[in-house]
């Protein structure tokens, strides 16, 4: 077994762990970065990222006729998040969130452009709401997406780190697991783990577990940057609330296997205080990866307004319940209902006209005009384009989740063919279709998803990119006929370790756990569970850099800063 000293350890080369690495770096300290996959995965559950960031009072914004402001942007998140928990488990949640979206609202934009990330012009409206002033949801667009999508965000993280590794100031120590922490006299000290046998499965992909030797390390702080539990279906199923009803029997993968919550783990293990893990963020549009990276690998839709959304036995659901509105009610429902519930899968139907304009998939590599930053790509297939984008339509041609057809009749066979556990109805499913097509034959309607629609297409960003003119469904000009079968796919943690504002973990009784930090999900991005019950997206990634830039300045205050200049003069 080697032992070893160092100045501060990063368990988990993600996004969270390489900014406060980065951070570290600059103020003159020393890093040692464990991370148990090979380097290839540098960069964490960020590289697979649409690279949404959660900003407020932009130019982007501005250029765009959307009105921010932080008021309203701390509005909507108290809403949003619903925090219950004052007293206690929300108590420093709700003092993260705050600097947050105060952090948002003034000097993310800089500091994000200082580092190199850079924004594409069209800001997106993500979860609009459920339809209530004081309920979930952004009142104004806020997502901005960076040129190279995740990549773009961690990048320039990875090559900050890179350069550590240049200069002598930073180690990254790959195939090393951490499987405890060493304390002293009730202080965290140290690490001790496995080294396991090199192993080159490309990023993503399951690698082995062969131990060939053990580790010890000693530092004077531990940053458990770790992610959350969304790679491991046991523990999400596990910790499903009662609110959300009944866990699906079945459901598809957003991230690596390996984000499956061991490192929170080893942090109560010596007494660190676990808080809000009943709350977490599960998507209802997600679909089977027709070329798989990791088991169970899910893909999520992002929809704009318009398909139109049935439960498993073709019921039409009801608002707030719509494409791009509200994440969890639309889980909620889909696993209390009395119908939806007896099945693990939802539909949308919608036709060619709006999917060639409204269906984006989430993530770097399903979106290769933008993760290349290929403006004029770009601007050519999005903009000006005829037919849906490539990923799409690779879906559309392999997807094991999509139907087409000319007909209802014939679409409805084809989805009972594929999800054989529910019968629908084709002369049900027709009649809703006609129902809904009839309102659009006039500016007004009472139908709130075509009011969601032409709300839509108010915002000049959603009319360039995201939103179809209002058309009937059923129109064959605008054919033929999809269907797509939609999965729950997990994703995020929305609670983890306490922190307090430098992120340092607490223990039970609300005092310092002396050397232990937590960054990213593995802290619910903060204090513990910022999002409260809700996010409001593009702050999953935003909460990565935050927290770690939090941390690494935190380090640099109590292990001491050499000045700005640190880089270059060491």
């Amino acid at each position: 077994m080697s032992s070893e000293q160092c100045g501060v350890i990063i368990v988990g080369a993600g996004l969270a762990g390489l900014v406060a690495a980065s951070e570290a770096l600059d103020a003159g300290l020393r890093v040692r970065i464990l991370d148990q996959e090979n380097r290839g995965n540098l960069g964490g559950q960020a590289y697979w990222s649409f690279g949404g960031l959660f900003l407020v009072d932009t130019p982007e914004q501005r250029r765009l006729g959307v009105r921010d402001s932080f008021d309203l942007a701390w509005s909507d998140w108290q809403h949003s998040a619903q925090f219950d928990r004052l007293d206690d488990e929300d108590l420093w949640a709700q003092r993260w969130a705050k600097a947050y979206v105060e952090f948002a609202a003034t000097e993310k934009r800089s500091w994000i452009k200082q580092k190199g990330i850079d924004l594409t012009p069209v800001v997106g409206w993500a979860e609009r709401g459920d339809g209530r002033a004081e309920g979930h949801g952004n009142s104004v667009p806020r997502f901005h997406i960076a040129w190279g999508t995740g990549t773009g965000v961690s990048m320039p993280f990875v090559n900050r780190v890179l350069d550590g590794l240049q200069t002598g100031h930073a180690e990254l120590l790959n195939r090393h697991r951490v499987t405890g922490l060493v304390t002293t006299d009730g202080s965290v000290t140290g690490v001790r783990g496995e080294v396991l046998s090199p192993d080159d499965a490309p990023r993503g992909q399951q690698s082995s577990r062969n131990v060939v030797s053990e580790f010890e390390f000693s530092a004077e702080a531990v940053v458990i940057a770790t992610g959350g539990i969304g790679g491991n279906q046991d523990l999400v199923r596990k910790l499903w609330p009662d609110r959300l009803g009944i866990a699906p029997g079945r459901m598809i993968t957003g991230v690596p296997n390996y984000v499956d919550g061991s490192g929170i783990e080893l942090s109560q293990d010596v007494g660190a205080r676990l808080v809000n893990r009943d709350r977490m963020w599960h998507y209802t549009e997600g679909i089977q990866n027709w070329n798989p990276i990791w088991p169970a690998h899910g893909i999520r839709i992002l929809p704009g307004p318009s398909p139109m959304w049935f439960d498993a036995e073709g019921n039409r659901l009801r608002p707030p319940c719509l494409p791009g509105h509200d994440t969890l009610g639309t889980l909620k429902y889909l696993r209390t209902d009395p119908t939806a519930r007896k099945y693990d899968y939802s539909w949308f139907v919608l036709n060619q006209r709006i999917i060639e304009k409204e269906f984006a998939l989430s993530g770097s590599e399903q979106n290769p005009d933008l993760t290349n930053r290929d403006k004029a790509g770009v601007i050519k297939d999005r903009f000006f384009g005829k037919g849906a984008p490539g990923p799409v339509t690779d879906f559309l041609n392999k997807g094991a989740d999509f139907v087409s057809a000319t007909t209802v009749e014939e679409l409805v066979t084809k989805m009972n063919a594929i999800a054989p556990e529910a019968h629908i109805d084709p002369m049900r499913l027709h009649q809703q279709l006609m129902v809904r097509d009839s309102q659009t034959e006039n500016p007004f309607s009472k139908d709130r998803q075509i009011q969601s629609i032409r709300n839509a297409r108010k915002y000049i960003g959603d009319r360039l990119t995201r939103a179809v003119a209002p058309h009937r469904i059923l129109d064959p000009a605008a054919g033929p006929l999809i269907a797509v079968k939609l999965h729950i796919l997990t994703r995020k943690s929305l609670g983890g370790l306490q922190t307090d504002l430098s992120g340092r973990v607490l223990k039970y009784d609300g005092t310092v756990l002396d050397g232990l930090y937590a960054a990213g999900e593995a802290s619910g991005f903060g204090g513990g569970g910022m999002h409260g019950y809700n996010a409001l997206e593009g702050t999953f990634l935003g909460g990565c850099l935050f927290s770690g830039r939090q941390i690494g300045r935190g380090l640099a205050d109590r292990l001491g800063r050499k000045g700005p200049q640190a880089r270059n003069e060491a």
